[in-house]
């Protein structure tokens, strides 16, 4: 089989480094004294700690990097491992891309590759990359705006979350050329503004929101409760999908409290299984028919087991657990083109395409961390195609992103 052409790419799972001015520049006046700001200090060496927070203790003799306070306490510093930074291209040489330089330690806007933060700067790294969307999810208030949810005064937080998402639409996404798609966050602790959220958001454009993977790790109700039923009705009716990156419940699995860092990275996957099981026996892609999710870096080999093994348990022991009251179908039929799968690099995934679906899964560059395949991602995603049919190869690196995320383009 000859290797296919393939599409640029559209990249539903990136992440954006917000520019130090936003939410000064996008907040009411009022708000700006308490609201998220940046300032710079050296760093003794980071901890990770369980919930993607870190200690960030003040040291003189420590690295300088750039960090946001809000409220008045320092809630994140940026960090080498999620930002490019400069010195990871030397001399500017993108052959020389140098991975081994993306450390756990503090970095400034100074160092960083100007992509991670400037829209212009980006939207050329991916010009250069063979992308031309991308779905771009938050670094300082967290995956699904987590950070907003644990403020102090809940109506600055709700006026961060409309800052953020004008911002997003406004100022990072419109003038992008198309480039930069909107993924908006929404008030996590109440409903109802979250519908009305979505509602706003809708009239502008937007299509994607990001959610919690597992709410109740952080004390939010859960899917089957009903509490959510009015923000996933507002995304049932307006064509929003929610899209879940892995770490969204402020959690990494691991298998021991005492487990390597390696441990947490191997089973990222595991929390996007647990969810997408509660959702296909939660009845709410029964309720809401139109309603798509997105498991946001959480790859794709897991799925054919997932699927085979929520049918299996529906089959057999519906005699006690009476599932089917709920779920009049095998769980596996509100998957199908109701729920995707996102990944960067999952071989078996696509060897086993036909069991994940070829109409359900996404690909994605996970630029500027770790993960990214930037700034080689054309030529990966040449290889990682190369076995498959032109018409297989458009939807796994384009044509199910579009359908996704429901853009107006081909």
């Amino acid at each position: 089989m000859s290797m296919p052409d393939v599409p640029k790419i559209i990249s539903v799972d990136d992440h954006v480094v917000e520019p130090p001015h936003v939410w000064q520049t996008w907040l009411p006046a009022k708000y700006r004294g308490k609201g998220p700001r940046v300032e710079r200090a050296r760093w003794a060496p980071f901890e990770h700690k369980p919930g993607a927070k870190y200690t960030n203790v003040v040291d003189p003799d420590g690295m300088e990097g750039d960090y946001w306070i809000f409220e008045d306490k320092v809630i994140y510093v940026h960090k080498r491992f999620v930002a490019i930074p400069l010195d990871a291209t030397p001399d500017g040489d993108l052959a020389r891309f140098d991975r081994t330089v993306m450390e756990m330690t503090p970095v400034t806007y100074d160092e960083m590759r100007p992509g991670c933060y400037d829209r212009d700067a980006r939207v050329a790294d991916f010009e250069l990359n063979g992308v031309d969307g991308s779905l771009p999810f938050p670094t300082f208030p967290r995956f699904c705006g987590q950070t907003f949810k644990e403020a102090a005064d809940m109506d600055l937080a709700l006026a961060c979350v409309e800052a953020y998402n004008n911002w997003m639409v406004e100022e990072w996404c419109e003038p992008s050329g198309g480039v930069n798609i909107p993924l908006c966050i929404i008030p996590l602790w109440d409903v109802e503004l979250a519908r009305k959220e979505i509602v706003r958001m809708a009239a502008k454009g937007v299509h994607a929101v990001c959610f919690s993977e597992i709410p109740t790790r952080l004390d939010l109700p859960s899917i089957h409760t009903g509490y959510w039923d009015p923000f996933f009705a507002a995304c049932n009716d307006n064509a929003v999908t929610i899209c879940m990156h892995v770490g969204s419940s402020s959690t990494m699995p691991a298998a021991s409290p005492d487990s390597p860092e390696a441990v947490g990275g191997t089973l990222a996957f595991n929390n996007a299984m647990a969810s997408m099981a509660d959702w296909l026996f939660s009845g709410n892609l029964i309720k809401f028919a139109e309603l798509k999710l997105a498991y946001s870096e959480g790859q794709i080999g897991w799925i054919p087991y997932a699927l085979e093994r929520a049918d299996t348990v529906w089959e057999h022991h519906d005699a006690w657990m009476h599932t089917r009251e709920r779920i009049p179908e095998p769980p596996s039929t509100y998957y199908w083109g109701r729920i995707f799968g996102c990944f960067t690099a999952d071989r078996h995934g696509l060897a086993n395409l036909e069991s994940v679906g070829p109409d359900n899964i996404c690909f994605e560059t996970d630029y500027p961390h770790t993960d990214t395949t930037w700034p080689y991602s054309k030529e990966y995603a040449e290889k990682l195609v190369a076995g498959l049919d032109e018409q297989t190869a458009y939807k796994v690196l384009r044509g199910n992103a579009i359908s996704m995320l429901s853009l107006d383009r081909v």
